[in-house]
């Protein structure tokens, strides 16, 4: 495991590595405001462990990477998609299999989609296709009354600390037990850790570009689509449509699960990426 900073086009990220270099890439991207911690570690040195190169990364605004004035992102949700291709190109890959989380799913389809030759395969979890005026169904009525009733201070360092835990809390599946302790761990080590924590909300006001769903067609990667049956954000309607729509796609559905990548489901997913990455590699020769 090895931390480094680097810089491409003027845009400075913190990456993390697990494995060895000479092993298949696999590239984690992770949601909203989530700093790459949000990526557990042991789940991880569970993919080194089964052949893979991986590197993590935290988007900018969050935990080491660049950030900007909170309120004020200066730059776009296509920036976001190509700080992938930042992040592969520093450590000299050419194309790797792109695990991306919610809105880091959604980063991972547009990369697949405007820059194919960097995209071995896809893993898509607890995301979605949908943009404005989607046919899919919206959050469920327990986490909106969630969302409608909490009260956060996003300038506010303990406020935002206190929402993020609630919030995890309101997106695990009701069937699931919740590891309170754990969670305000990270959060607080996630805190601790960024160099500006309540910048972290810039990613809810940047401008995520023109919708996608309708290219998904032409996703050439080999795709698994991860999605829990109980997610509250985007209940696992989204996780159908993506398997559908996009070509050739598998559908992996974690029974009572919720939005995101529980402890419990950390050998069965890692499991399903080693898998699917060595198909892909069988199925395009590398």
């Amino acid at each position: 495991m090895t931390e480094r900073m680097i810089e491409r086009d003027g845009v400075r990220l913190c990456t993390e590595s697990f494995g060895d270099p000479a092993d298949p890439p696999v590239v984690l991207v992770m949601g909203m405001s989530a700093s790459m911690l949000w990526w557990d570690e042991g789940f991880c040195r569970m993919l080194a462990a089964g052949g893979r190169f991986v590197v993590r990364y935290d988007h900018r605004d969050t935990g080491r990477s660049q950030t900007d004035e909170p309120g004020r992102p200066a730059y776009a949700g296509t920036d976001l998609v190509r700080d992938i291709a930042r992040v592969l190109d520093a450590y000299a890959i050419g194309a790797a299999h792109a695990l991306g989380l919610s809105m880091g799913g959604a980063l991972a389809q547009v990369l697949a989609l405007d820059h194919p030759e960097r995209v071995a395969s896809l893993v898509l979890m607890s995301t979605s296709p949908a943009g404005p005026g989607s046919d899919l169904p919206s959050v469920s009525d327990a986490y909106g009354r969630f969302l409608a009733s909490a009260e956060v201070d996003w300038e506010d360092v303990a406020s935002v600390a206190a929402f993020t835990v609630a919030n995890a809390r309101a997106l695990a599946g009701p069937e699931r037990p919740f590891d309170e302790a754990a969670v305000r761990a990270l959060v607080a080590r996630d805190t601790e850790r960024a160099d500006r924590p309540e910048s972290a909300h810039n990613h809810a006001l940047v401008e995520g570009g023109e919708p996608w769903r309708p290219r998904l067609g032409d996703v050439a990667a080999p795709a698994l689509v991860v999605h829990g049956t109980a997610d509250p954000l985007f209940p696992v309607e989204h996780g159908i449509a993506l398997a559908r729509e996009i070509p050739g796609a598998r559908l992996l559905r974690l029974e009572g699960a919720g939005h995101g990548l529980d402890a419990a489901d950390h050998e069965a997913v890692a499991r399903a990426v080693l898998d699917h990455t060595a198909a892909a590699a069988v199925v395009s020769g590398a």
